[in-house]
């Protein structure tokens, strides 16, 4: 079965009902003593897939651990993410979500991304004690070749309900504001 049905045809009944399976249904590979940890997936298409795969190595700082034609996929300890990127060479702007986001622990792990992004060339936009989403945060923001916008953050404080969100703080249409992303 094909993990990404793209036919009308395709029937969700063949999709497994739960995200938990017990071991007994499916019994892990001979050459593996435990199961993974559970990640988040997600399958994100885009126009170059060569292109973005470059981007998300240096994002990531790592290479895709499995390359096929129109296809990469990321798995990720930290974040715990499994990021596949197919081939959708129709796709003209991202649409929603309207952007994604890694939360780090320090503002010193969100300067160490903004270092490594600009060291590969990429244009970032660093923000500072920013109010975001409720939260006092600094983070940096970098855009991808697809224009998906992707942040790192940490938090360093709890917004109080008065305080109005910073409208720069996000991408256009996101949670706390209408303005574009820095």
């Amino acid at each position: 079965m094909d993990c990404c049905p793209t036919s009308a045809g395709s029937s969700a009944a063949a999709r497994p009902s739960s995200l938990a399976t017990s071991p007994a249904a499916t019994p892990a590979p001979p050459h593996t003593t435990a199961p993974p940890p559970a990640r988040l997936h997600l399958g994100l298409g885009v126009r170059d897939v060569e292109r973005s795969s470059a981007f998300y190595e240096a994002f990531f700082g790592q290479p895709p651990g499995k390359r096929r034609p129109g296809y990469a996929r990321f798995v990720l300890d930290e974040p715990s993410l499994v990021l596949s990127l197919i081939a959708a060479p129709e796709a003209a702007a991202p649409r929603a979500p309207t952007h994604f986001g890694v939360r780090v622990a320090s503002a010193a792990s969100v300067r160490a991304a903004a270092e490594r992004l600009a060291q590969h060339g990429l244009a970032t936009s660093s923000q500072h004690e920013v109010t975001c989403c409720h939260a006092t945060q600094d983070k940096v923001w970098v855009s991808d070749p697809d224009g998906h916008a992707w942040e790192v953050y940490t938090v360093l404080d709890d917004a109080p309900a008065a305080n109005a969100p910073d409208a720069s703080c996000c991408p256009d249409s996101a949670c706390c504001g209408s303005a574009p992303c820095p």
